[in-house]
């Protein structure tokens, strides 16, 4: 049976999500779900998925960032969003402990929010500390890339899109991305589009 992915306006996506217990995460079902996670984040294709966004509201994420989704990118491109492969993570129960003090605006989408995307600030480096797959205690810092997509995921466990930080005057749907901004340098986007006119929203 195909598990669709949750769309914004859903109240699962809004809700902070329950923690797991140390009781649940061997369980069968839990070892099942995160299977089944993975098969969807890869399936639409994604580089991060949060139960909430199946419609399960459990802190429980995977992300894996594939060296063929980014091999047709520019390299310069990928320098300046510090983007490189992740392999398949999971993320029990995480939390960011520290974040770096340096941020970086890029295009941010999500796939409980199809077709769309906007300019959104984060740091370029955290610290997260999380359960694995089998419940062991990790510590694991990023930067660039792997550290905004782990902010993101993050952000879907306490009830946080995209949208609430975005610079509001840059949300665009993603054939307008595509065709006139996804290429060009932050300083021209943020020019061309007055981003210092918009007003982001809430912070979670």
């Amino acid at each position: 049976m195909a598990v669709e992915i949750v769309q914004v306006g859903d109240v699962v996506l809004r809700q902070a999500a329950r923690p797991l217990t140390l009781e649940e995460i061997p369980r069968k079902d839990t070892q099942q779900l995160i299977d089944k996670m993975r098969e969807v984040m890869r399936a639409a294709p994604g580089v991060g998925l949060a139960a909430p966004q199946i419609g399960i509201s459990l802190q429980l994420a995977v992300i894996e960032d594939r060296a063929e989704y980014v091999k047709d990118i520019d390299p310069q491109i990928l320098a300046d969003r510090e983007r490189k492969p992740v392999p398949f993570l999971v993320l029990i129960n995480p939390q960011i402990v520290e974040r770096s003090a340096d941020e970086a605006e890029f295009f941010e989408g999500c796939l409980s929010l199809s077709g769309f995307s906007a300019v959104v600030k984060r740091a370029r480096g955290v610290t997260v500390e999380f359960l694995d797959r089998e419940g062991n205690p990790q510590r694991m810092e990023a930067r660039g890339w792997f550290a905004r997509i782990l902010q993101h995921e993050i952000d879907h466990l306490n009830g946080c899109l995209y949208i609430d930080r975005m610079q509001s005057r840059s949300f665009m749907n993603l054939d307008h991305l595509t065709r006139y901004w996804k290429d060009l340098p932050m300083e021209r986007v943020r020019k061309e589009l007055r981003l210092d006119l918009s007003v982001p929203g809430g912070q979670a």
